[in-house]
């Protein structure tokens, strides 16, 4: 959808604010600009909408040069969110909205109608705010807008300039939620700036990391970025801890997990004993024929009786493709060292301590270790 090549934005006396720039943007990806002040990100997010005139190389946006499309147009197609949304402080939520519609010569029940959906869509009841003010919202909710003002047209291209930098950290966290389930729906095109790894590795499908005068020094998925940095400038940029940070980007895949002996709920302990026999553990999992997990008997020779007798409930259970950090925070809170994973309500298997460090190893083509047991 979007690409980059050999992008150079000089200014007077020969300063360069990107150097040589080359990268692309598939359908449907959300890629992050990421780097210190002054490394150029907000020049090149504003060069691919002709805001600024690059001065070498070439944007193509759908395989065609952006330089030779009318920038009007160019930009009536991309939608643009800054901080604070950039609203209109004159116009009405309903009419910062239908901006972009009303350009493109809609009519005046196809612009409400979008208008409406378009609110809904951020969270926000039409009925309730379409006729206020922005600065009768807060900064959250003025966010919001801004992120519906640039879907007005429904664009397939969305540039978003730090667009929740100037909100409390509790607003952050749900506008990135909301942003990541709006992409999950909607599928843009997306190039978003920030000047946080955090934020970057939690939105990103791919990262481009830039250093002072816009050169690129690495192009990768968070979890690589994160776990095998292409240069020292990455290393120190995503700082010691990116080891737990990448925690937070890779997920629970079904090949991590350890699989324990498995007993219906209709046997005995002793039978449970002797299917479990040769395994090595103390423990087993009870599953139903439809593979719906009950719960966990103790294997204890002292034992007898008919398993449902024995049988332990679990206090959590976590749904394939879990991110590994809520895999963990959920070991720690409930003080558990295996962590059962399921799909719907079929059971897969059980995370431990060991399984999670082959799974990190895992998302950077290292050699998993053994996947750990129960003990």
């Amino acid at each position: 959808m979007i690409s980059l090549e050999r992008v150079t934005k000089r200014y007077a006396k020969g300063a360069v604010a990107v150097a040589e720039l080359s990268f692309s943007v598939d359908d449907g990806e959300l890629c992050v600009l990421v780097g210190p002040s002054g490394c150029g990100k907000t020049t090149t997010l504003r060069m691919i909408n002709r805001l600024i005139e690059p001065s070498d190389g070439r944007i193509l946006i759908d395989g065609v040069d952006a330089t030779s499309m009318d920038p009007v147009m160019l930009r009536r197609g991309i939608g643009y969110v800054i901080q604070q949304g950039g609203l209109f402080p004159h116009r009405r939520i309903a009419d910062n909205v239908a901006t972009v519609p009303r350009l493109l010569g809609w009519d005046r029940s196809k612009i409400e109608r979008r208008v409406g959906e378009l609110l809904e869509l951020v969270g926000l009841d039409p009925d309730q705010y379409g006729r206020r003010y922005p600065h009768e919202l807060s900064g959250g909710e003025r966010q919001r807008v801004g992120v519906a003002r640039a879907l007005g047209g429904d664009p397939p291209v969305l540039l978003m300039d730090e667009p929740f930098g100037a909100v409390d950290p509790v607003t952050r966290s749900r506008l990135q939620q909301e942003l990541l389930e709006l992409q999950r729906d909607l599928s843009k095109t997306i190039v978003f700036v920030t000047h946080d790894i955090e934020e970057a590795a939690m939105l990103g499908d791919r990262i481009v990391v830039l250093s002072q005068g816009g050169v690129l020094e690495q192009h990768d998925t968070p979890a690589e970025i994160l776990g095998r940095p292409a240069t020292p400038f990455v290393a120190d940029f995503v700082g010691a801890d990116r080891g737990v940070r990448r925690l937070g980007v890779v997920t629970v895949d079904e090949g991590d997990l350890f699989q324990p002996p498995v007993v219906p709920p209709e046997v005995s302990m002793a039978e449970a004993r002797r299917r479990a026999a040769g395994l090595d553990d103390r423990w087993a999992l009870v599953v139903d024929d439809k593979q719906r997990l009950i719960g966990w008997v103790d294997l204890d020779p002292g034992l007898d009786g008919p398993v449902l007798d024995h049988l332990v409930e679990f206090e959590v259970q976590v749904p394939i493709g879990t991110s590994l950090r809520s895999a963990l925070g959920e070991m720690l809170q409930h003080d558990v060292r295996w962590l059962p994973v399921v799909d719907g309500e079929r059971y897969l298997g059980v995370l431990t301590p060991n399984a999670l460090h082959a799974a990190m190893r895992r998302s950077v083509g290292g050699t998993p270790g053994l996947s750990g047991n129960l003990h």
